[in-house]
């Protein structure tokens, strides 16, 4: 992947062989174990097929179709403690993502990633007094020779900093633990970042897992090895590279989700089949009332696509050169609400839904999509409950000093991820009008 380090552009789509094309029924959804990565060679720099080969085995789950519910007290439950499995095709540092109900009641699916005799969970306040006991007990059930050390840190991305993760740091260091401890991130986005960064750091490099709590960690930031903190200046512009043993994905964790964040994680759902599965995107346009709903199939077939599409992206591109930029469709015109208006007063996939809404509105500007895409864009994140504004007091001067310190940004010129051509299709450029980008920065800010 060398030849793709700093592109000023380029082209991605999505080939049908790409990602397995099944769709839930009312007795059985897709189990299929992937193993992702394979890159056949390209004719040209500006254009990246995406293929898909077998694993070496397959699992297959199996759900009862629940009717969906309509409140939040509803409860997402499947008649099998089988899961699925998804793997990250990376050489000697490849791991499954493991998705399915009741997961936290099977200790063998953590404990079998656990390396050494001692285990650090880090979570947080909210998260803490509904699963912090649950899974230690996963961790250390029939197994005497684990103990466990916990740290619980206060909840909300304003907590993303540097001074909370020192907490987690004084934790190990008091504990003595050594470098074949296994950290555990229990929570949202916001505690694996954390978490994996203090892994990576802690002695150098120490073993972690991820269990992920809400929509946003389990379709997106759990998987793929991005971790960090933010800055006052900057969103996750402090960071590391580094990739978990296991994802562990209990879907039942969502019965506890506020609808609130709910929708945010939906957000990111929503980017995958936008930027490249657009068989994805049309499901969600007929399915988006049942994942409101919580309805358990519908979501486990959600967070299995999303994972796939992810974990595709991330086998080809680990450390960002060129293609796994595409994933941050929004983000550069969503961290830059987030940081203006200060950490934690927009939930990320909030800020998303409206950096996408932007980022839509410049291509279309560009004349690189239709319009009849801007309206499914816009009507799918009112459908899933995502503001499509942007707040009232932000400026265009806000907007251009945060975004040029975006981390997309290569010798002084801002690259974008837009949408070229029909869906399931992008670009991520530094080739375009910039009038464009004024134009639309004028259209959503008040000056």
């Amino acid at each position: 992947m060398a030849a793709l380090a700093n592109p000023s552009s380029l082209r991605f789509s999505t080939t049908k062989a790409s990602i397995s094309k099944s769709t839930p029924s009312s007795k059985f959804f897709s189990g299929t174990s992937l193993k992702l990565g394979s890159l056949q060679d390209y004719s040209a720099p500006d254009q990246l097929p995406l293929t898909a080969r077998p694993a070496r085995s397959s699992i297959y789950a199996s759900s009862t179709q629940v009717t969906p519910a309509v409140s939040q007290s509803s409860k997402m439950t499947t008649s099998s403690r089988v899961p699925s499995i998804v793997e990250v095709d990376l050489g000697n540092r490849s791991y499954p993502i493991y998705i399915g109900s009741g997961l936290l009641d099977q200790p063998d699916l953590l404990q079998r990633h656990v390396h050494g005799k001692r285990v650090l969970v880090v979570t947080n306040t909210t998260v803490a007094p509904l699963y912090l006991d649950k899974v230690t007990d996963a961790l250390t059930r029939d197994n005497p020779k684990i103990s466990v050390e916990t740290v619980i840190l206060p909840d909300g991305e304003q907590y993303k900093d540097m001074d909370t993760l020192m907490k987690v740091f004084d934790k190990a260091i008091e504990s003595r633990l050594d470098r074949r401890s296994t950290f555990v991130a229990l929570g949202g986005g916001v505690i694996g970042d954390m978490c994996g960064f203090a892994a990576a750091s802690f002695l150098r490099g120490v073993n972690f897992i991820q269990i992920p709590t809400t929509v946003m960690a389990q379709v997106d930031s759990s998987v793929g090895g991005k971790t960090g903190i933010n800055h006052p200046l900057g969103k996750n512009l402090i960071g590391a590279f580094y990739q978990p043993q296991c994802v562990l994905i209990d879907t039942d964790t969502l019965n506890t989700l506020p609808d609130r964040e709910l929708a945010s994680g939906l957000a990111e759902v929503i980017k995958y089949g936008l930027i490249r599965d657009a068989e994805f995107f049309e499901w969600q346009e007929k399915n988006m009332d049942a994942l409101l709903a919580r309805d358990p199939t519908a979501f486990a077939y959600a967070i299995k696509r999303s994972c796939e599409n992810k974990a595709e992206v991330v086998s080809l591109d680990e450390k960002e050169s060129g293609l796994r930029a595409t994933l941050n469709l929004g983000h550069t015109f969503g961290h830059a609400i987030e940081t203006g208006f200060g950490y934690g007063q927009w939930l990320h996939g909030e800020a998303v839904a409206i950096g996408t809404v932007m980022a839509v509105d410049m291509s279309h500007r560009l004349g690189w999509i239709d319009e009849s895409l801007v309206k499914r864009v816009r009507n799918i994140l009112k459908q899933a409950r995502l503001p499509t504004s942007a707040p009232e007091s932000m400026t265009v001067e806000m907007f251009k000093s945060i975004m040029s310190v975006d981390k997309k940004v290569a010798d002084g010129v801002l690259r974008l991820i837009l949408l070229k051509g029909p869906l399931g299709n992008c670009v991520f450029t530094s080739d375009y009008d910039p009038q464009a980008l004024d134009d639309t920065l004028r259209a959503f800010s008040k000056s």
